[in-house]
């Protein structure tokens, strides 16, 4: 076999390698560039042309509050709904959810990771079940729960913020599983050398563990963020006034009974949306890319 054949052939490979990628890229960026373009569509209604005649920023006006002419009838239009305020509901929600969560997954899995004390194998067992069983299944109790807590604490009952990050801590669990899975993975002889040197186990845990545990905190908060910040159910059940609302259930409007034609602020509010968790993600991959390789080199 000759050596142009083989070079050839390579590059075949090669070419037919390339060509399947960008047929998967294009598949993934199809719906996303769709949307964007009905963001933009002045005639947007299901079936509208992927790229339209004419382009118009009124959609994105009508989310971002601000007044515009209507093009059919002359009349301003100004939206009467607090988009911005839903958005910054929901950012607010999520990052507050994945920082409490990440505080008190840590520390319960450093303490079962680590110490051995009565009741641990039970706790063990306990979260395997508890994480069974998804928060939808407890959505009535939950409602009850805050409810009756709102009657003390108005603050952390129900059609509140604080209440529903409460409900979410319910998903500790799960977590606390995964990270102690990390922690089991790291040599407990890094901790005596520094205990060794005067560390207390706090020291040890904040200045020594952490930093080697970020690529599993990077995914845990990362899974979090995205999980609350695109919640609707428990959101939908738990929140009533419209100031209060999470972005999820407030952009719900548009595609609901008489506001169902308003496909083009939906799709603006879509691409408004997809911004915080692709800020996170880009913000935290090289934590995940590098979780990823140490993973694969220790194997």
């Amino acid at each position: 076999m000759s050596a142009s054949y083989q070079h050839r052939r390579q590059a075949m490979v090669q070419l037919s390698k390339h060509l399947l990628l960008m047929t998967f890229i294009l598949l993934i960026l199809f719906p996303v560039l769709y949307i964007f373009s009905m963001s933009l569509n002045p005639n947007v209604g299901i079936g509208a042309d992927f790229i339209p005649e004419s382009w118009t920023l009124n959609h994105w006006r009508f989310l971002f509050g601000i007044p515009f002419s209507d093009p059919v009838t002359g009349k301003e239009v100004l939206s009467s709904f607090p988009i911005l305020k839903w958005f910054f509901n929901s950012l607010k929600i999520s990052a507050i959810s994945a920082l409490l969560m990440l505080t008190l997954s840590t520390t319960s899995a450093y303490a079962i990771s680590r110490f051995r004390f009565k009741g641990r194998q039970t706790s063990i067992l306990a979260l395997m079940i508890i994480q069974m069983f998804p928060n939808i299944m407890a959505m009535v109790a939950f409602y009850l729960m805050l409810d009756f807590i709102g009657q003390y604490l108005p603050w952390l009952g129900t059609d509140t913020h604080w209440g529903l990050i409460l409900v979410y801590m319910g998903g500790t669990p799960f977590n606390i599983w995964l990270i102690k899975g990390y922690f089991d993975t790291i040599p407990k002889s890094l901790e005596e050398s520094a205990m060794m040197d005067g560390c207390s186990h706090f020291q040890t845990f904040y200045k020594i563990i952490l930093p080697l545990c970020a690529p599993i905190l990077a995914v845990v908060g990362l899974l979090t963020f995205i999980n609350t910040f695109s919640d609707f159910i428990l959101p939908s059940i738990l929140l009533k006034s419209q100031d209060q609302l999470t972005f999820a259930v407030g952009i719900q409007i548009f595609i609901s009974e008489g506001f169902a034609g308003r496909w083009g602020p939906f799709a603006a509010a879509c691409i408004l949306g997809a911004f915080p968790i692709s800020a996170v993600f880009f913000t935290i991959q090289k934590y995940i890319v590098s979780g990823l390789s140490v993973g694969a080199t220790k194997g």
